[in-house]
């Protein structure tokens, strides 16, 4: 797989980025047998983080951009955590998406789509997962989504 990935992520011209380090006191992953828990990733690129609610400042489809920042991120976390095989990736289990929206905004789901959408599209079935998609009323540095994982790996 690591190869079909690889080739998927530059057609569709994307990269992994490094893992990020955690922000505050905790660690990015924990592996429990074959299962990987990696703590919410916020929407971060080259620019910076990806900032504001959606719903006032940021559309639907802006928020949907940063959700698939956000699944980038974790799969950089999938990744290390399996000491930076990706083939050892199995399948994506669970996502949480948490959208900072304002009280109106519905859309959480069409969000939370950008990470489920790439997921789907780098890794086929392997991709499809069960998924949460929330709004919250802020997030941390006022970032427009963070995510958190599940994954299972061999």
């Amino acid at each position: 797989m690591s190869s079909d990935f690889e080739q998927r992520l530059e057609e569709m011209g994307l990269s992994l980025p490094d893992a990020p380090a955690p922000a505050a006191n905790y660690v990015p992953f924990v592996v429990v047998g074959n299962t990987v828990y990696v703590s919410g990733q916020v929407a971060v690129n080259a620019d910076g983080m990806i900032k504001g609610k959606v719903g006032a400042d940021l559309t639907t489809e802006e928020g949907a951009k940063a959700a698939e920042v956000c699944a980038l991120a974790l799969l950089a976390q999938a990744k290390k955590a399996c000491g930076g095989d990706i083939s050892r990736l199995k399948r994506v289990v669970k996502l949480t998406g948490f959208v900072n929206s304002t009280p109106d905004f519905v859309d959480q789901p069409k969000v939370i789509n950008g990470a489920s959408d790439l997921f789907v599209a780098l890794l086929g079935d392997k991709g499809r997962h069960a998924r949460s998609a929330v709004s919250a009323g802020a997030l941390p540095f006022n970032v427009a989504v963070e995510i958190e994982g599940i994954f299972e790996i061999s």
